[in-house]
């Protein structure tokens, strides 16, 4: 317990540059005591109890503004930053070392029975108001853009943004343990739709370079 509660802090100060000292970080930080508090709620959950573990679930949203469902399953270093807004449906499966920002919403997309919210691999990011949507896998190493929704399977080491989500960039590179750190460069990401348009724009120019050139062909063939 006290491994698993070693961990939980380290991961704050590897990824928080905020973070001063270890006795902040247990005091003032939501994100930190919401995973600890799903963690009695789930141990509650996994043995049959139900009003007990909601209660305390509901405590915790009340508390630090995050609502962890107790039958989720959460890893190793999960680290909410801010958190506020933050929900974990509970069939959702968290990998170890994830980092989650304010907003996000690991949900369902209607009322199917079973496993209906996502699996996040290892070292994922998932940025500010983010929404992830079903019950399909978010590869390892992963990174989801603010404000992104996305409803289908991520690939492990890939960049996704946009409504709906769309895989943007992929890397080779598996980063295997918090240690080796987690990327979390999320606000340089890719753009799609501007990417359109430059390549929009460079067809007209060549297009109209085109039209001229017809042009002149016949002007000086008249």
């Amino acid at each position: 317990m006290f491994t698993r509660i070693r961990k939980d802090i380290d991961g704050i100060f590897q990824r928080d540059p905020a973070a001063k000292n270890v006795l902040e970080v247990v005091l003032c930080y939501p994100g930190l005591h919401a995973v600890w508090l799903h963690r009695i709620a789930h141990a509650l959950y996994t043995r049959g109890w139900v009003i007990l573990p909601r209660l305390i679930s509901n405590f915790t949203r009340f508390m630090t503004g995050i609502e962890i469902h107790p039958g989720a399953k959460i890893g190793e270093g999960l680290f909410i930053d801010h958190g506020t807004g933050v929900v974990i449906g509970e069939t959702a499966e968290i990998g170890d070392n994830v980092t989650i920002y304010q907003g996000v919403t690991l949900g369902g997309t209607g009322k199917e029975k079973g496993k209906r919210h996502p699996t996040v691999g290892d070292n994922v990011v998932i940025a500010t108001g983010a929404k992830v949507l079903g019950s399909f896998k978010i590869g390892y190493n992963a990174k989801i853009g603010a404000g992104s929704v996305v409803l289908k399977d991520v690939p492990p080491n890939s960049t996704v943004v946009g409504i709906p989500g769309q895989v943007v960039s992929k890397q080779t590179k598996k980063v295997n343990s918090i240690s080796q750190g987690v990327n979390l460069d999320h606000n340089n990401l890719p753009d799609p739709v501007k990417e359109t348009l430059l390549g929009m724009q460079s067809n007209i120019v060549m297009l109209e370079r085109r039209i001229a050139e017809l042009e002149e062909a016949a002007n000086m063939g008249a």
